[in-house]
C-alpha cells in the first residue's frame, strides 16, 4: 500500500491587466478601456470514496493549476484559470512539508467530499481603466497578475476504522479478521504475512463496526524497524484496540507490555486508547494445558482477558460482542463531552503597506501593489512619471521616501521599474 507520498503543487498565476484605449472613429473622448487579467486556478485536494490509494501520486509528483488569461481591450476581462482538483482516499492527512520544524497539518480529510485549497491562485492584474481619474484621463500603466502559491505537501493515508487488531506478528490477527467478518486477508504460518492493513465489517444484529487488521510489529517498531511505522500510523485513527496475544508464547503478559510500550513511544495517545485483551490459539493442546496459568498471570497484572480460537471460531462471537459494547460506550462518552462550537475571530496580521531602504545611491521601494505595475513604454515621459508619482502618493510611499531623505535626481527602483525622483 502506498500510504505516504510527497508532492509539489503550484496554483495558477493571475493574468496581466492590459493597457488599451478606445479608438473608434466617432468617439472623440474614448479613454482607457484595458481589461483585467483573470484569476489563477487553485489546487484543491478532495476526499473521494471512489479512490482507495495514493498510488497515482507516486507516478506523478508535480501538479500545476491553469493560469489566468490576460485582459484585453474594450474592458474585456481575461478568463480565470480552472481549478485543479486532486482526489485522495478518505482519511488522508494533508500537511505542508517544513524542513526546520515538524510538518504543519493543513487538513484532515476524514469524510467524503471534504476538501481543502492546498495552493491559492494569484489575483489577476488590473487594466489601465482602473487607474483613470479626473486628473489622469489617459493612464499608461496596468498591473501584472500575481504568481500562484507553490507548496511542497505530504499526503498521508490513515485507515478509518473503529477497531484495530494489534499484536506481534503471526499471533492470528488475519485469522481473527476472517472469522469475525467477510474479509479475506492473506493467512500463512510465517511472520509478516500481512504487508498492509486489511478492513472488514463486523455485523452484530442491527449494529456494525469496521474492524482493521494492523500489520504486526517487533521491538523498536517506533524507530521504523519491521513494519513499525505502517502499523503505528494506521492505529492512530481507531477508537479502540483488540490486543491479540499468542497463547503459545512463554511470557504472554510480557508480550502485551512490549507492544504497549511501542505504542506509547510512537505516540502517547495510542497507549491511552481503550483495549480488549484476547488470548488466541486456545484450540492447541499446549495452550489448553496452560489456560489457568495464563489466566492467573493476567489476573495478577490486573488485566481482564478473553480466550478465543480464531481458527475454530470459539469465543470470537463473545469477543466481538464485548468489542461492540465498549465501542458504544466510547461513542456515548465522546458525544457527551463534545464541546459546543464557538465562533472565533482570527484577525489577520497587519502588514506594512510600503517600506523603503537604500542600496548604494538607489532608493528601493517594496510595496506589492506597485511592484506589479507594468508600463507601455519606459519610464521616460513626464506624463508617465507623473502617473507613477500619483500612485506613490496614493500608497503612502512618497511620505516614506521623504522621511528617508530622498532628493531631486536620486534614483528609485521598484520591482523592474527604475526612474529618477
Amino acid at each position: 500500500m502506498i500510504d505516504r507520498v510527497e508532492i509539489v503543487v503550484k496554483a495558477g498565476g493571475g493574468g496581466d491587466g492590459t493597457i488599451s484605449f478606445r479608438r473608434e472613429k466617432f468617439v472623440p473622448y474614448g479613454g482607457p478601456d484595458g481589461g483585467d487579467g483573470g484569476k489563477g486556478g487553485n489546487v484543491v485536494i478532495k476526499a473521494d470514496p471512489a479512490v482507495t490509494s495514493l498510488w497515482e501520486f507516486r507516478q506523478k509528483r508535480f501538479y500545476h493549476a491553469e493560469d489566468g488569461k490576460n485582459g484585453s481591450g474594450q474592458k474585456k476581462h481575461g478568463k480565470s484559470g480552472e481549478d485543479m482538483i486532486l482526489t485522495v482516499p478518505e482519511g488522508t492527512l494533508v500537511s505542508h512539508k517544513i524542513a526546520i520544524t515538524d510538518d504543519a497539518l493543513l487538513a484532515d480529510l476524514e469524510l467524503p467530499g471534504q476538501q481543502v485549497i492546498a495552493a491559492k491562485g494569484g489575483r489577476g492584474g488590473l487594466g489601465n481603466a482602473h487607474f483613470s481619474s479626473s486628473t489622469n484621463q489617459a493612464p499608461r500603466i496596468a498591473q501584472r497578475g500575481e504568481a500562484g502559491e507553490e507548496s511542497s505537501l505530504i499526503l498521508e493515508l490513515r485507515l478509518i476504522a473503529d477497531v484495530g487488531i494489534i499484536g506481534y506478528p503471526n499471533v492470528g490477527k488475519s485469522t481473527l479478521l476472517a472469522a469475525a467478518s467477510a474479509a479475506k486477508p492473506k493467512i500463512a504460518s510465517y511472520p509478516f504475512t500481512t504487508r498492509e492493513p486489511a478492513l472488514g465489517v463486523v455485523e452484530i444484529g442491527p449494529q456494525s463496526f469496521i474492524l482493521a487488521e494492523i500489520p504486526g510489529l517487533i521491538e523498536d517498531a517506533h524507530l521504523g524497524r519491521g513494519l513499525g511505522h505502517d502499523f503505528l500510523r494506521h492505529s492512530l485513527r481507531t477508537k479502540m484496540l483488540i490486543h491479540l496475544i499468542d497463547g503459545g508464547s512463554e511470557l504472554p503478559v510480557e508480550d502485551m507490555i512490549r507492544v504497549n510500550s511501542e505504542l506509547s513511544l510512537f505516540d502517547f495517545a495510542l497507549a491511552q486508547k481503550p483495549q480488549l485483551v484476547a488470548v488466541n490459539k486456545i484450540d492447541l493442546p499446549q495452550v489448553q494445558a496452560r489456560l489457568n496459568e495464563i489466566r492467573e498471570a493476567f489476573s495478577n497484572a490486573g488485566i481482564s482477558v478473553l480466550f478465543v480460537s480464531a481458527a475454530t471460531g470459539k469465543g470470537v462471537a463473545k469477543l466481538m460482542a464485548e468489542t461492540l459494547k465498549m465501542l458504544n460506550q466510547i461513542r456515548a462518552e465522546k458525544e457527551a463531552g463534545k464541546p459546543v462550537p464557538r465562533k472565533v475571530f482570527r484577525p489577520q496580521p497587519k502588514v506594512s503597506r510600503a517600506s523603503v531602504h537604500k542600496e548604494g545611491d538607489t532608493f528601493v521601494v517594496s510595496v506589492p501593489e506597485l511592484e506589479r505595475l507594468v508600463v507601455r513604454e519606459g519610464v521616460t515621459s513626464p506624463e508617465l512619471r507623473g502617473q507613477l508619482k500619483r500612485q506613490l502618493a496614493r500608497l503612502g510611499v512618497t511620505r516614506t521616501l521623504l522621511k528617508a531623505g530622498i532628493k531631486a535626481g536620486d534614483k528609485i527602483r521598484c520591482g523592474t521599474l527604475k526612474w529618477e525622483w
